[in-house]
C-alpha cells in the first residue's frame, strides 16, 4: 500500500472528513469490482493493493465513529 494513501486517510481523519473517506472507499470498491471482472490478464497485484487501501480507509472511518451512547438512535450508518 502506498504511503500516499496513508497520508490521505490520515489527513481526512485529522479534519474529521467522513464524507470524503466514504467517497474514497466507494471509488476503491468500484475499481476493485471492475478489476475482478477482467479476463486475459492477472490483476492480482492491483487487487491486493486495493483491498489493503480499503482496509486502511475502513480503519480511518472507524476512528471517526462517535463513542457509544453519544448519538440518539442509529444516526451512525
Amino acid at each position: 500500500m502506498s504511503s500516499a494513501m496513508q497520508i490521505i486517510v490520515a489527513g481526512y481523519v485529522k479534519i474529521r472528513d467522513r464524507c470524503s473517506l466514504e467517497a474514497l472507499i466507494a471509488h476503491r470498491q468500484k475499481v476493485l469490482v471492475e478489476l475482478q471482472a477482467i479476463t486475459g490478464i492477472d490483476p492480482a497485484g492491483s487487487i491486493s493493493v486495493l483491498k489493503d487501501e480499503i482496509n486502511l480507509i475502513e480503519a480511518g472511518l472507524g476512528e471517526l465513529k462517535p463513542p457509544p451512547g453519544t448519538l440518539p438512535g442509529d444516526e451512525w450508518s
